[in-house]
């Protein structure tokens, strides 16, 4: 675990995230905080990740980090990660993670040719 501190205050006044990683599945759950805490080290690429993530995300959406603190989190816990050659979500739970914007799966949709638009 360890924290990003010296963030812009929120709203809520939060100043700093609290980064906690699973070290199997490498998960990583970033928690909205109110106070400075010391870092340990331990999670410092983890942190720099979210940090990228967070000042890409700056720029399209507007308003308090911390609203959209759960979409990166989710989006980082979906990507692939290279030490464990998946995302940590198929890690922990053994397959693919289907978000409602992609319940369907690539194959399952036919192209219907001209005789179908006939039929109806």
């Amino acid at each position: 675990m360890d924290f990003v501190t010296g963030l812009p205050q929120t709203q809520r006044r939060h100043d700093a995230i609290w980064v906690v990683v699973d070290r199997l599945t490498k998960s990583a759950h970033f928690l909205p905080i109110r106070k400075d805490y010391s870092t340990d080290g331990q999670s410092e690429r983890t942190i720099q990740t979210l940090e990228d993530m967070l000042r890409s995300c700056a720029l399209e959406w507007t308003g308090n980090w911390d609203d959209y603190i759960r979409l990166v989190e989710f989006a980082y816990n979906n990507s692939w990660h290279a030490s464990i050659k998946c995302a940590p979500f198929e890690m922990l739970y053994v397959r693919k993670c289907r978000a409602p914007i992609c319940w369907d799966q690539v194959g399952e949709r036919v192209i219907e040719g001209p005789e179908m638009i006939e039929v109806t």
